[in-house]
């Protein structure tokens, strides 16, 4: 495809379905770094992006498949590309993995990802995000490694960059360039890539009581909920599951244990409030994965049934 055109849109319906995928890999490889990348599913393949370059800064809109993308060293040692990137999540879900954290990209949150070092991109369903990438001597003042792969998505100034971003991108898309806004984004990318890093710093600095009680209100949050996994609940914290474990080291107990006993507890409540709900919808209600699991979990915790707790009153 050559060099990527200051404006542009490819798809992957201008070539047979079973050349889709390939298509679509060489495809973000011109469009942004030198990339591996694995469809998340069998079957039929669908992607599109569409591309605004606007002197230093680059805006492209992602739709796309389940898919993970991989970063690798062998790359990086290819292409020497140097760039700074970040991800706004506009539907779906995924994750960027780079240096040891992980952010979680829910529609709104926005990290950072830097091509000198491997990084990793999962989708597990069909999503669509503005991907945001400019050389990094764009940016020569930022903490690029201390920001990467930290989610800004509370309200208050992360929520600014991301909204000055989504809205920069509609305007050229519509027809309407803003090169003039250039040295503002750069700015503000600055600015962002620095409360990132502030957020790393703060959740990096060990496992004092404000951590702890952190993590026990995202797992007492996160609780009804099955299959809740460490990424969660550390994205949750805006922590690196490096430091959850820390944290669940010093509470003296592993995560499952944690969600075991907040489970157990809701039940506990459940069967005492509420004498008439079936038990199977206690289970359910509680984020166990059946009746069965929260009679053991209840029996283990308690040394009764669920149905004797209730008898007794």
């Amino acid at each position: 495809m050559g060099a990527t055109p200051a404006a542009a849109a490819w798809s992957t319906t201008a070539v047979d379905q079973d050349q889709a995928f390939d298509y679509w890999r060489d495809l973000i490889c011109d469009a942004f770094v030198q990339l591996s990348a694995r469809p998340g599913h069998d079957g039929p393949f669908d992607g599109a992006i569409e591309h605004q370059a606007l002197d230093d800064v680059e805006l492209s809109t992602v739709t796309a498949d389940a898919q993970r993308v991989d970063r690798t060293r062998t790359l990086i040692a290819r292409s020497h590309e140097d760039y700074v990137l970040a991800s706004i999540q506009l539907d779906g879900y995924g994750r960027i993995r780079q240096d040891g954290r992980v952010a979680c990209l829910r529609a709104g949150a926005m990290a950072f990802y830097d091509s000198t070092r491997p990084y990793t991109l999962e989708f597990g369903d069909r999503f669509r995000q503005l991907v945001i990438q400019v050389p990094r001597s764009a940016v020569p003042h930022a903490p690029v490694r201390e920001a990467t792969a930290v989610t800004l998505d509370a309200p208050g100034p992360g929520r600014v960059v991301t909204e000055f971003f989504v809205g920069m991108a509609r305007e050229a898309w519509q027809g309407h360039p803003t090169p003039a806004l250039v040295p503002h984004a750069l700015g503000l990318l600055e600015l962002a890539l620095g409360l990132a890093a502030s957020t790393s710093a703060g959740t990096e600095a060990g496992t004092d009581a404000a951590t702890r009680q952190q993590v026990r209100t995202a797992i007492a949050r996160a609780a009804a909920l099955p299959g809740v996994s460490a990424e969660d609940i550390a994205a949750a914290c805006h922590i690196s599951r490096r430091t959850l474990f820390r944290v669940l080291a010093a509470e003296g107990a592993t995560l499952r244990e944690l969600l075991r006993g907040e489970r157990v507890r809701r039940a506990e409540v459940l069967l005492r409030g509420q004498p008439h709900l079936p038990v199977a919808v206690v289970a359910a209600r509680c984020g166990f994965g059946g009746e069965a699991q929260l009679h053991r979990a209840f029996r283990d915790a308690t040394g009764v049934s669920p149905g004797a707790y209730r008898s007794r009153g």
